[in-house]
């Protein structure tokens, strides 16, 4: 969100700064309507997603579904090849990540279209959804690689000109996410806060950001992540194929890599509500394309 001046308007969430990293509270709520409001969450729920930053559900697909996704990931990756949208780990060249899901398969986006999902979102965020962005990561056994600590709306705000954390992440499993196969780790309540990060972006950084184990920008620093942890904790998201996990699009999270010979694979669908449409990017002079950043 912007305030307007006399002669500019002024960015609240102001980052990719020349020098020193800053945290500051949050101006906007994270449960934009209200705590009774009608939905898929009861108050409860919303009341701890409010508080947490996130909610967690089991059973939100089922084997079928599971199955035709992997099925997809395996269609549509032999059917790129080496297209912008199939990112790979820079050591072992498996699918790292693979982008714009729910445009490259019907299956896919029907899933994204379930009122069980859409209705999250619209709930939470008070308004009508549209798709931001859909991925599918994967981390095969053995050779799946970390994802670094990072805010999306810091990104989003940064590099696609999102106005304010009026968004939310849904990742639905499609692989068992254990404590030991590099889950996603969130600092809880940190949704509270933005951390902004220090550096100019370059030209055309998206690329590298998107397969770099630790991005040179557009990561916070190591004592900003070490100050909220030590206040906040961190939680360790695990669950079985087929859960889900709803969470702000301003919470600090990771994930570890994978060394075990068990696979974590799972479908992000990022929902941004309608109001909150995108703008020229905040601290980047070009937009990411339009696979990373819907518009």
């Amino acid at each position: 969100m912007t305030t307007q001046t006399v002669n500019r308007p002024v960015d609240v969430y102001r980052t990719r700064l020349a020098r020193r990293s800053q945290v500051e509270p949050r101006p906007h709520p994270t449960v934009w309507g209200s705590m009774s409001a009608e939905g898929p969450l009861s108050g409860p729920d919303l009341r701890r997603y409010a508080d947490r930053g996130y909610h967690t559900q089991t059973g939100l697909l089922s084997d079928v579904d599971i199955t035709a996704c992997l099925d997809e990931v395996s269609r549509i990756t032999d059917r790129l090849g080496e297209d912008e949208r199939v990112i790979r780990e820079p050591v072992s060249g498996d699918v790292r990540s693979l982008f714009a899901v729910h445009r490259l398969s019907e299956v896919i986006a029907e899933i994204c279209a379930r009122p069980e999902i859409v209705g999250v979102a619209q709930q939470i965020l008070d308004d009508d959804v549209y798709i931001h962005q859909s991925r599918i990561n994967l981390k095969p056994g053995f050779a799946g690689g970390p994802f670094y600590w990072h805010s999306d709306f810091e990104t989003w705000h940064a590099e696609d000109g999102m106005p304010a954390p009026r968004a939310l992440s849904v990742s639905l499993a499609l692989t068992p996410n254990l404590t030991t196969n590099g889950p996603l780790m969130i600092i809880p309540g940190s949704h509270r806060r933005f951390v902004s990060c220090v550096g100019t972006t370059p030209e055309g950084y998206h690329r590298e950001s998107l397969v770099s184990y630790r991005p040179p920008f557009g990561t916070p620093d190591e004592e900003d992540v070490r100050a909220l942890a030590d206040e906040l904790g961190i939680d360790t998201i695990t669950g079985p194929a087929g859960s889900a996990l709803f969470f702000d699009s301003n919470c600090l999270h990771a994930s570890g890599g994978n060394i075990t010979p068990y696979p974590r694979s799972n479908l992000f669908v990022v929902f941004n509500a309608k109001s909150n449409a995108l703008q020229e990017p905040f601290g980047a002079t070009t937009p990411r394309p339009d696979h990373l950043a819907h518009r």
